[in-house]
């Protein structure tokens, strides 16, 4: 009797398993991956990258884990001859690295912000980093699509990613991530 019972607990709780996580793909058409760095340190230029993909998942209404991948050559900076040499091996040398990508390991509260960590790779080196951000919603969209946006600040050095030092450009490089994700069909 008692192994019965025994079975009978053990089958109610792996039948109570907790819900799969939705899978929300990156929107592109709405996601913006910028950049900043100092010039000749008496400005900053601008960019961005134009080609962005990945996913994240949620569960409870919380990001539990994200991905993405850039094409290092959609760098945009609006200025083609610029792009050009950011292209070129004493940058990103796209030829030999062409994505920069993240996936996450951990997703934390500390205090009154969220932080994710995870593994990211730029120029062939990977690192681990960690750095906060914010999740807004889920809401349904106009086409009925459940949607969420996150929004992220951070800064790397470049040169700890094997970028070499350049005459008059920065080392610190200020990233502010802005994304949509729909959450994939079933």
């Amino acid at each position: 009797m008692k192994r019965i019972a025994v079975a009978l607990v053990v089958g109610w709780l792996t039948s109570q398993a907790a819900p799969a996580a939705d899978t929300y793909k990156i929107d592109p058409a709405h996601t913006s991956v910028g950049f900043t760095i100092s010039h000749l340190v008496i400005s900053e230029v601008e960019g961005r990258f134009n080609e962005v993909a990945g996913e994240v998942s949620v569960e409870s209404n919380a990001l539990t884990a994200a991905k993405a991948t850039i094409q290092a050559n959609s760098i945009d900076t609006h200025v083609a001859k610029r792009d050009d040499h950011l292209r070129s091996p004493d940058f990103f040398d796209v030829e030999k690295y062409p994505t920069i990508t993240f996936e996450s390991t951990k997703v934390e509260k500390d205090a009154d912000k969220t932080y994710i960590g995870g593994k990211f790779t730029m120029h062939g080196v990977t690192k681990e980093i960690r750095f906060p951000f914010v999740m807004k919603g889920p809401i349904k969209d106009p086409w009925g699509n459940s949607r969420i946006g996150l929004v992220a600040e951070t800064s790397l050095n470049r040169n700890e990613y094997g970028m070499k030092p350049f005459p008059g450009v920065g080392d610190e490089v200020k990233i502010k991530i802005s994304a949509e994700a729909t959450m994939s069909k079933k």
